[in-house]
């Protein structure tokens, strides 16, 4: 057999934040003090509420099936959260509940991309969007986007980027992996571009409640005649630490919402109806202790990142994730070899002084690296201490 493969996997490679989060957790198995601050997973442990929740569900025997989009008690919740949170108005058979905000998003692409049709995906981005795209048929188109413009797209890249062939365009805010989160005023602009277009809007708010002295807006909220071409969505993980839960949702147009339902039933069914009853109650359990401790952790680590000779860092707005750039660093030499990208630089500061950090090429940033600040703070204050030290001994 010629081609074991298909063509459509062979073009993907493995995520790089899982790629760097298993040699880590290999490092750690030898019993290696390593800092993981490589992988987007909170800290915090599930809520009680929540985790008695998914317990009663297992020992009442809520074991089965459920409907594929999901159970109705758990799309009403998202209804009523929508609403009073968000300022959108949906109705059950509008939301589709999926095996985590990763699954959402495939379901989307698969149901509304065709073979050369174009996403529009500003940079940096997180780094299943491109192959989510491509493993749909279309085409990632790339809005370069850095520190100059608060790693934000503006109006004017956007209305450059759309071409005949644009299908969607894809905003997350706030972003994995910058932490930056749209204004009100930054997203009306935008969308007064999109109302221009019919195109879908794919707005990505896994991160909403993780805000830091700013507040989330929900685009179709600020201008509802977008909402019919809009497709929100969200999930469970990152605000209520519920990432081994595996559930997430998406509220879309009623045709669109059908159309990924149909297609769920096919790929993998309904999710986990344990995780289904428990995410009935997560809206109520939502702690926000948890946002002061981040916000504390970041202030940490920007302050040390920027004391770093070298090193620039932005100050992240959501999120828990900060997105230092190096390039300041390229060119000096590491034992005998030149520091040429930030793959080399992550690579060397975990063999070399035990901290995990992803290379910001995976996302669309190679000046940069994405550390995250979901660890202890004491953990923190160690990272920028061995960060510092790494890159005093380059020359």
């Amino acid at each position: 057999m010629e081609q074991r493969l298909s063509s459509r996997v062979r073009g993907i490679a493995p995520s790089p934040t899982i790629t760097m989060d298993a040699k880590t957790k290999a490092l750690i198995e030898q019993g290696q003090p390593v800092i993981n601050m490589s992988v987007g997973e909170p800290d915090f442990d599930t809520p009680v509420r929540i985790a008695y929740a998914g317990i009663r569900a297992i020992t009442e025997g809520q074991t089965r099936y459920t409907p594929a989009a999901g159970t109705l008690a758990l799309r009403r919740a998202i209804c009523r959260k929508l609403a009073a949170e968000n300022g959108l108005q949906y109705t059950p058979e509008q939301i589709v509940v999926s095996s985590g905000a990763k699954h959402s998003l495939f379901n989307i692409f698969l149901t509304i991309c065709n073979p050369g049709d174009e996403v529009i995906l500003p940079a940096p981005y997180w780094v299943s969007y491109p192959d989510q795209i491509r493993l749909a048929g279309a085409t990632p188109v790339i809005v370069s986007c850095d520190e100059s413009t608060g790693f934000k797209m503006t109006p004017e890249q956007l209305r450059q980027a759309i071409a005949p062939r644009t299908k969607a365009v894809l905003i997350n805010s706030p972003n994995n992996p910058t932490g930056a989160v749209y204004t009100e005023a930054e997203l009306r602009a935008l969308g007064e571009v999109l109302l221009e277009h019919d195109v879908y809007i794919v707005t990505d708010e896994i991160y909403e409640k993780l805000v830091y002295d700013v507040e989330h807006v929900s685009l179709p909220a600020l201008l509802p005649d977008l909402k019919e071409r809009t497709i929100v969505v969200n999930g469970f993980s990152k605000a209520f630490a519920m990432t081994g839960w595996r559930l997430g949702y998406a509220a879309a147009p009623l045709d669109v919402a059908k159309a990924m339902t149909s297609l769920q039933s096919h790929a993998t069914g309904s999710p986990s109806t344990i995780s289904q009853y428990a995410g009935v109650i997560a809206f109520d359990a939502f702690d926000p202790d948890m946002v002061r401790e981040f916000r504390r952790r970041r202030d940490r680590l920007v302050a040390g990142l920027r004391e770093i000779p070298g090193i620039t860092c932005a100050e992240p707005q959501g999120a828990f994730y900060a997105f230092p750039n190096i390039s300041g660093l390229f060119g000096r030499r590491f034992r005998g070899q030149t520091l040429e990208n930030a793959d080399q630089f992550c690579e060397w500061l975990l063999e070399e002084d035990l901290v995990s950090a992803v290379p910001g090429g995976g996302f669309g940033a190679p000046n940069n690296i994405r550390l995250s600040y979901a660890v202890s703070f004491e953990q923190v204050e160690q990272a920028i201490e061995r960060i510092g030290r790494f890159v005093s001994k380059l020359d």
